[in-house]
């Protein structure tokens, strides 16, 4: 389902954005129960290989929401007629 060759801690914080949706950074410590810095470094893996994309955060412009590639591209697209 994963890739193999990701480490135990991005195949961790991908589960998690595939059953959360998006999520921040601190969202994604508290429900992995990983150290932040285990986090970021799993952030990093994910984004290098592309399965994760970064939003911008209206509320808070000081954090980033992360979510899974896969799960924007599964959403159909509105048309604008």
């Amino acid at each position: 389902m994963y890739p193999t060759t990701l480490p135990p801690s991005s195949r961790t914080v991908l589960q998690i954005l595939d059953a959360g949706g998006a999520m921040t950074h601190k969202d994604l410590v508290q429900k992995s129960h990983l150290a932040p810095r285990t986090v970021r470094y799993a952030l990093k893996k994910l984004k290098e290989r592309e399965l994760i994309i970064e939003k911008f955060n209206f509320r808070d412009a000081r954090q980033i929401i992360y979510q899974n590639r896969t799960a924007q591209t599964a959403k159909p697209q509105q048309a604008f007629v």
